[in-house]
């Protein structure tokens, strides 16, 4: 197997639609980490994801997964990875006992007794058709399957959208056991931006199909601040500092980029830390002198 250092590797990859692009985007997920990958829906995260898997064709870039060519080496990457979408890709008529015979002849590395434990502490019923199973059991299940044929990497498409937060806790809690031996990996995007921040160790933002932030979770919530000042008091806020304004009937609630700098600078104000939604909102509105 080859040695690697960054499970995924992505280089100035551009993908171009009508109506919009995925923009020479760049960011690299190290192994033994987890990436959060966020933006607003739409943002581009679920073409990024179809590019790496090699489902969409880019128009320029490179990437690399486990130190492979995502397009050359397709087939040893799929029986290395595994994937986690929203909307589960396995028909209706099959049961859970039913996709344990599927995998096992996709992968060498299958264990069916890792799947039935799964199964077990999932509560998964083994005979009853896919069709009627709930959402949450629908995923559990795309879990049950990604982890039980010892993947590398995992890569998961919003896989926690629409699930209770019982449920979620519990599938977050799965990621970290996944993740102990420190040569695995995980790519996870979502909107949940409250899931990421419990687990992941990296961040990477997008938004319009462009890179904005990409770096260490606790760095990146670290360095941000909400400045807190009345209206008249914006002027005085060097505009090299500001990510951008939010006003209401009180004042205004400035994203600065770098909370220390900021405190000693605005020393009057009161600076607030910043949660990684808080993060993604001001970014969102960059373009916007002030929002509300």
């Amino acid at each position: 197997m080859t040695a690697y250092e960054n499970a995924i590797e992505i280089n100035g990859v551009t993908k171009r639609y009508d109506g919009f692009t995925l923009d020479n985007i760049s960011f690299d997920v190290p192994k033994g980490c987890i990436m959060g990958f966020i933006g607003q829906n739409g943002a581009g995260k679920t073409t990024t994801i179809r590019s790496l898997l090699h489902i969409t064709d880019i128009d320029s870039g490179e990437m690399r997964l486990l130190g492979l060519d995502h397009v050359r080496d397709e087939n040893e990457i799929k029986q290395r990875i595994a994937v986690v979408f929203d909307e589960l890709p396995f028909h209706d008529i099959f049961n859970a006992k039913d996709m344990a015979r599927i995998f096992e002849g996709m992968y060498p590395e299958w264990d069916n007794s890792a799947y039935m434990q799964y199964i077990e502490r999932f509560q998964l019923p083994v005979k009853k058709k896919i069709g009627q199973f709930s959402k949450g059991m629908k995923m559990k299940l795309q879990i049950a399957c990604a982890l039980s044929h010892n993947a590398e990497l995992l890569v998961m498409d919003e896989a926690t959208t629409g699930l209770d937060p019982v449920v979620r806790d519990e599938i977050l809690h799965i990621f970290m056991e996944y993740l102990q031996s420190g040569e695995r990996s995980i790519l996870m995007s979502s909107h949940i931006t409250s899931d990421l921040e419990k687990i992941a160790d990296m961040v990477t933002f997008i938004d319009r199909g462009k890179v904005l932030l990409t770096g260490y979770k606790d760095e990146m919530i670290e360095s941000h601040g909400i400045l807190k000042c009345s209206t008249d008091k914006i002027a005085e806020i060097d505009s090299e500092d500001i990510v951008s304004i939010r006003t209401n009937n009180f004042g205004a609630e400035v994203m600065v980029k770098d909370r220390e700098s900021a405190a000693y600078k605005y020393r009057d104000c009161v600076i607030d830390p910043a949660s990684l939604d808080d993060i993604m909102l001001y970014y969102v509105h960059r373009d916007m002198k002030e929002w509300s």
